[in-house]
């Protein structure tokens, strides 16, 4: 049995469904679009097959590091999609949980619901400062207006979130192709479907309750394609 066998053994053994993430140590390939992940990737292990986030429809959630259990808790509640992040810890010869990746809306709630405490009002100050920091502000207003340009019906902050999401550096979203360079309309189009799929259909739903990705968004397909149609400039 493979070490990640051995894992998904353990938490189905604990009780309900839940999605993992492994840090790792190697330098995985994912098997569904064959991208060199590098080391330290984070991967889901479907089938023992490896997947990057953004093949595993994740890559829209945010990591929250152990460390604050209230504030784990509140956010996993609110999360309707979340996955657990696990490493391998040498020295215990176990994995070992480092935190969660939950929906970005979910962390913000649970961070004003805990800050009446002066050191948690602090630590959401950080979390934003770094978030923040990742954002190239001017690239992402001008991708919002393409968002824009191409969806009139699209409410002004959910094309500021689309430009986030596929922006954010380092994440290797379609935000950050060749393609988005030149705001293409295609790439556009992907990121305003990827924020549908997650944010206004029951797709995060779907996965949590353990449904194959495929087969999750082709159940989704048409509610997607309604609320493109809604958002999209009027036929003259």
């Amino acid at each position: 049995m493979t070490p990640y066998s051995d894992m998904k053994r353990q938490m189905a053994a604990k009780g309900p469904y839940e999605i993992v993430v492994f840090m790792t140590r190697s330098e995985p390939k994912c098997d569904d679009c064959g991208e060199d992940l590098g080391r330290g990737a984070w991967i889901r292990k479907v089938d023992d097959k490896a997947q990057c986030l953004e093949c595993a429809d994740l890559d829209h959630l945010v990591f929250l590091p152990r460390g604050d259990a209230a504030l784990t808790r509140r956010a996993g509640k609110h999360s309707s999609l979340k996955a657990v992040v696990v490493q391998w810890a040498r020295a215990r010869k176990r994995y070992e949980r480092q935190g969660v990746l939950i929906e970005e809306e979910a962390l913000e709630r649970a961070e004003e619901e805990c800050g009446a405490d002066a050191e948690e009002r602090e630590r959401r100050r950080r979390m934003a400062a770094i978030r923040r920091a990742e954002l190239d502000r001017e690239y992402i207003a001008e991708f919002a207006k393409h968002v824009a340009s191409r969806y009139p019906e699209c409410p002004r902050d959910e094309a500021r979130r689309i430009a986030e999401h596929a922006c954010r550096k380092h994440s290797g979203r379609v935000g950050r192709s060749a393609a988005a360079k030149t705001f293409d309309p295609e790439t556009i189009d992907l990121a305003v479907a990827a924020r549908v799929r997650h944010a206004h259909t029951r797709y995060d739903d779907l996965l949590s309750e353990g449904w194959i990705r495929n087969q999750a968004r082709h159940e989704v397909r048409g509610e997607i394609n309604a609320v493109l149609t809604k958002w999209s400039k009027p036929a003259v």
